[in-house]
């Protein structure tokens, strides 16, 4: 009976075995463990913040886009239709177009608010009752008082709807009252003058956007017109759709319901240039970090270069024993994998984690530091938003495992062309 003669397969037990061998092997074996640890510390960094970062810019898009939209509408209609004693027929005709969720005329101008603390200046928007109430992101996010009475009484009465932070910089709340001064809502023989008119707060609201928040009030769409001088028309026509991203698709559908009067554009048309520098910093910022993981990586070839020249006479036996050089690559490209592979995995899972409890980090933070990490007047927004995307997760997984087995392929390669004679000659 003849022995089996036949070489072991690619990857076999024996190969993975050895390469286990040197990775924890000490150094006065020739190993490098601690450069081994280095490395698989530095990519499971690299991975992770990778992950985090492009996360949390993910969810500053989404927060930013979900709350801008929400609150400013995607398709807007201007024009001489808004003065036409046909608009109420062009409204109508507007919320039945496909895709079309709410159509609302809308009074817009800015005005002076002083209040018993302060004196500022905001924007103010005239809407019915019925209107305001189907706004979810506003009538839902009351945070004082309510919208019982509001638009009741002559000309919608004397209630408004003030933002959050406005109330609170004014020093007031439900049931007080502000003066509203409009720059130009009276006409005299001497042209327009101010107009100043108290209104009663019926209630504060937050819709988690501190540029909202601090500078807008709503009032009853009839008053609106009163006190800014509109008589019967309104400034435009704000169409929230369905699906933002459907607003090139919807545009011609409500153009030809506004009719020839009507122009119409879309969100794109006014915060484009803002969402394109979010996108371009996004995509900066992954380039960014994806060299560091490839500097992460390069630790592998360091440390492989060190085991290869450390364990040349072992390879030198190995070779005189049988294996060839694909075995040795082999050998030595699973302990570079090895590395490259559980950095990642772990890296992975240390983004994904931080992101899942970013709020609690960062409320655990703020109490150890005692200060505000994240001020909600400066990044808009009340908290750290992340949002993770998992097709780019997998992509950062792929591209920290693609990096680390190619750093793995030269010190290999060196390995697998030892010469054992040249090895074993000094031995």
């Amino acid at each position: 009976m003849t022995a089996d003669l036949r070489p072991a397969a690619p990857f076999s037990p024996w190969e993975r075995s050895v390469a286990a061998r040197y990775l924890r092997a000490k150094r006065k074996n020739g190993g490098v463990a601690l450069i081994s640890i280095i490395s698989f510390v530095g990519i499971m960094l690299a991975v992770a913040v990778l992950i985090i970062v492009m996360s949390v810019m993910n969810g500053f898009r989404a927060e930013l886009l979900d709350r801008i939209l929400g609150f400013n509408g995607h398709l807007f209609v201007t024009g001489q239709v808004l003065a036409s004693p046909d608009r109420p027929q062009v409204v109508q005709r507007i919320r039945a177009v496909p895709g079309v969720v709410q159509a609302i005329p809308m009074v817009e101008a800015e005005a002076l608010v002083q209040g018993p603390n302060n004196t500022a200046g905001a924007v103010v928007r005239g809407v019915s009752p019925g209107d305001l109430r189907e706004m979810k992101i506003v009538s839902g996010n009351i945070k004082q008082g309510s919208l019982q009475g509001f638009g009741e009484g002559d000309y919608g009465g004397d209630l408004i709807l003030v933002g959050a932070r406005l109330a609170a910089s004014m020093g007031v709340e439900p049931g007080d009252v502000l003066t509203l001064t409009s720059p130009s809502a009276g006409a005299t023989a001497f042209g327009a003058t101010p107009v100043s008119k108290a209104y009663t707060v019926a209630g504060t609201f937050s819709v988690g956007m501190s540029e909202y928040d601090q500078s807008f009030i709503y009032m009853p769409l009839q008053q609106a017109q009163l006190f800014f001088g509109r008589e019967e028309a309104v400034d435009k026509i704000e169409i929230q759709l369905d699906d933002p991203d459907k607003a090139a698709q919807v545009r011609p559908e409500v153009a030809r319901a506004a009719g020839p009067l009507g122009v119409v554009t879309d969100w794109r048309d006014q915060n484009q240039a803002f969402f394109n520098a979010l996108e371009v910093e996004r995509n900066t910022m992954r380039l960014i970090l994806m060299l560091i993981v490839a500097i992460a990586a390069m630790n592998i070839i360091s440390g492989l270069i060190m085991l290869v020249k450390n364990k040349s006479r072992d390879v030198a036996i190995l070779r005189t024993m049988g294996a060839g050089q694909g075995a040795i690559l082999r050998i030595f490209f699973l302990s570079g994998a090895a590395i490259g592979a559980l950095g990642t995995l772990a890296g992975l899972v240390l983004g994904v984690l931080f992101c899942a409890y970013i709020q609690q980090i960062q409320a655990f933070v703020q109490w150890v530091t005692g200060a505000n990490v994240f001020d909600a007047s400066i990044y808009f927004l009340s908290h750290i938003p992340a949002k993770l995307d998992w097709r780019e997760v997998g992509f950062v997984s792929v591209f920290s495992l693609l990096i680390s087995f190619v750093a793995t392929l030269p010190p290999a390669f060196q390995a697998a062309r030892i010469d054992p004679v040249e090895a074993l000659r000094y031995e």
